[in-house]
């Protein structure tokens, strides 16, 4: 495996694999923080090397909760890979974000309760800067493919995340539109914040699937009404994939790659042996 990895796909709901990969190749790896979600494959799209990982693992069977974030994102950074498209079913909280739209949010509100966000800890201290969660960079990037593969778009907008698996209630539906988000979904957190410890670039594809439970006028969500409107986009999130592969600029203009350089805080000497090995991928350029 000695060409780069210059983009992985995370799917979510609905993409569970890639069309258009060549030269497949699955991995089974493995972590300090275990065994990922599902076997990493790995192939060529528009001649560039490509990662696609299902988020639920195959045939749909973690729930939110249980997915192995930690495990996930560092699978991909042992195998090189910078830039993340995380690919995610929401629900919409605006009225002109409507089901079959896509959403590029600039803005992520975690409100989950009982996952590991961070890889630091036992020993070693970071805090990471996540002011602006998503890259800005690969957003723009991600967004003219959007706009390319002929989807109605909208750029920018608060994301919250939920613990799931269940539907949010109306009071709590109501609730976040008060706060002013735009879309809610289950899985963006602590997925967002895992890459940027990791120094990876990270951008969402949310695809609306309904107004969530607040909107009078239309049935509340179900699986199978996701399900269907999920239908429909996948190959327009397929196209864009495509586009964006094509187009990636290979520079990272951005500092998504350097997030860690002001974020360690623990004295070298101090940190233990066993948690400097488990965390060398990550922190080994710092610590030297």
């Amino acid at each position: 495996m000695n060409e780069p990895v210059s983009l992985a796909i995370i799917g979510g709901s609905g993409l569970y694999s890639m069309s258009g990969l060549k030269d497949t190749q699955e991995y089974e790896t493995d972590s300090p923080f275990g065994k990922p979600s599902a076997p990493v494959v790995l192939g060529t799209l528009e001649g560039r090397r490509i990662a696609f990982l299902a988020r639920h693992g195959i045939g749909h069977h973690i729930t939110p909760s249980e997915i192995p974030y930690r495990a996930n994102i560092f699978a991909l950074k042992s195998l090189g890979v910078e830039r993340i498209i995380g690919v995610s079913a929401c629900g919409s909280l605006r009225e002109d974000f409507a089901p079959g739209h896509i959403i590029i949010p600039n803005q992520l509100f975690d409100h989950t309760k009982g996952r590991p966000r961070t890889f630091f800890g036992e020993g070693l201290v970071a805090h990471i800067s996540v002011a602006d969660p998503f890259c800005e960079n690969l957003s723009d990037q991600l967004e003219e493919a959007v706009i390319a593969a002929g989807a109605k778009t909208h750029r920018g907008g608060a994301f919250i995340t939920i613990e799931g698996p269940r539907f949010s209630t109306k009071a709590e539906s109501n609730t976040f539109r008060s706060w002013e988000m735009s879309i809610i979904g289950m899985t963006a957190s602590p997925e967002a914040f895992l890459a940027r410890e990791a120094e990876i670039c990270y951008a969402v594809m949310a695809h609306v699937t309904d107004y969530d439970v607040w909107h009078i006028s239309e049935a509340p969500v179900t699986v199978e009404k996701v399900i269907q409107t999920l239908n429909k986009n996948t190959e327009l999130a397929q196209e864009a994939i495509r586009i964006l592969a094509r187009d990636l600029k290979p520079e990272r203009d951005c500092e998504c790659s350097q997030a860690l350089a002001n974020a360690l805080v623990t004295n070298p000497e101090v940190i233990p042996a066993e948690t400097r090995q488990k965390l060398d991928l990550l922190v080994g350029k710092y610590y030297k």
